[in-house]
């Protein structure tokens, strides 16, 4: 007979068996896709965990960086500076700018060189980055503000210092008139280029 041939079934198999059998391979499918979507889902949130665990290390890792480049930047920096002819005499850390009567810090200047005619904020980062100077900016204008309100007449320059700068975030931040202190060693080099020019913070400007 011409047509679609039945399953030879062993002999006496029923009808009823062979459906109970695939009934039965289904529900060991079914029953496997789930165990698969468990583990998969099981997997994935340890994988979620072991990255914010990952970013709260490096987190922790570059603020300890940071802080070691600021303890190795401020002890010679202050003499590079003054090989360059500014004569300072003063130096503040960490300095946190509020405005009288808010609790809140405006901005804080990670290192101040200061004489009584000029002084030079300096922004710290293990690695810093273009936004990082442009942080560094809005930074400065909140500090010339906050020392016209005092009557401080005194000339503000800045540098962007570093244990790691890319020749881009070099070239940017000497673009946007910003001393570069670079890590060498023990010590730092100050860095500026041919045609460069450092940007002047001047009182009521």
């Amino acid at each position: 007979m011409e047509g679609t041939a039945m399953p030879d079934y062993p002999r006496g198999v029923t009808s009823e068996e062979v459906w109970a059998y695939i009934q039965e391979t289904d529900r060991q499918i079914r029953e496997t896709d789930k165990k698969f979507e468990k583990a998969r889902e099981e997997n994935m949130r340890m994988i979620r965990e072991m990255r914010k665990e990952t970013d709260k290390v490096i987190g922790d890792l570059g603020n300890r960086f940071g802080e070691l480049v600021e303890h190795l930047v401020l002890p010679s920096i202050k003499e590079k500076f003054n090989e360059l002819g500014f004569d300072f005499d003063g130096s503040l850390q960490n300095w946190k700018i509020k405005e009288p009567g808010n609790p809140n810090i405006r901005a804080e200047i990670d290192i101040f060189l200061e004489n009584g005619d000029i002084a030079v904020a300096v922004e710290v980062k293990s690695k810093p980055k273009q936004n990082d100077v442009d942080d560094f900016l809005w930074k400065m204008g909140v500090l010339r503000r906050f020392a016209d309100k005092r009557g401080d007449r005194r000339t503000f320059l800045g540098a962007i210092a570093g244990a790691i700068m890319s020749d881009s975030v070099r070239a940017y931040a000497l673009k946007k008139g910003f001393y570069v202190v670079e890590q060498t060693g023990d010590t730092v080099r100050i860095v500026t280029s041919d045609d460069f020019k450092p940007r002047e913070w001047s009182f009521g400007v």
